[in-house]
């Protein structure tokens, strides 16, 4: 069923509902009218914005349902109309990052790439691709760099201590 979008608009004390010329379904945007270019810009404004949110939303909503009712992911996934492992990762990446450390001006998928993390490297990793304007994917190389940084650093740290099995020598590697 298509639902007619509404904003709310103060004028003095009173709040006013203006109906904006366009309906939403789930499979459509469709403009009931003709609009002006600060109308389409403000509806791109508003689809942008729901589209960067849901993911944060439904996670933060799975969330409580399991706190406060100890509802399950097959029962939200039948709510949501979301699979249940979509919904999982949504849940965890909301309670890995909580609301005052998610980033405005990244998706949600940047937080995911960087939700296994401790929260140091959470938010170094977050604050250098805001910084360079990171996309998802070279988060994700820059994720994967300095795992295997951290992986070679580990190898160099590490000695290795053959012993004969024939005199008991042993040799540092």
């Amino acid at each position: 069923m298509p639902h007619v979008l509404t904003r709310p608009v103060r004028t003095g004390s009173t709040q006013t509902w203006l109906r904006e010329r366009a309906t939403v379904s789930a499979v459509a945007w469709e403009p009931t009218g003709e609009l002006d270019c600060a109308q389409w810009i403000l509806h791109g404004e508003r689809l942008g914005s729901i589209g960067r949110g849901i993911a944060w939303w439904i996670g933060d909503w799975v969330n409580y349902g399991n706190a406060k009712f100890g509802e399950k992911y097959s029962r939200a996934a039948r709510i949501t109309g979301y699979d249940a492992q979509t919904l999982m990762n949504m849940a965890y990446v909301a309670a890995r990052f909580p609301q005052h450390r998610r980033r405005a001006a990244l998706s949600w998928s940047h937080h995911a790439e960087v939700s296994a993390l401790d929260t140091a490297d959470q938010d170094d990793l977050l604050t250098h691709a805001e910084r360079t304007k990171l996309s998802v994917r070279g988060l994700r190389d820059e994720v994967r760099a300095r795992g295997r940084r951290a992986t070679t650093r580990k190898k160099k740290d590490t000695v290795d201590v053959v012993v004969c099995p024939n005199c008991g020598c042993q040799v540092t590697t």
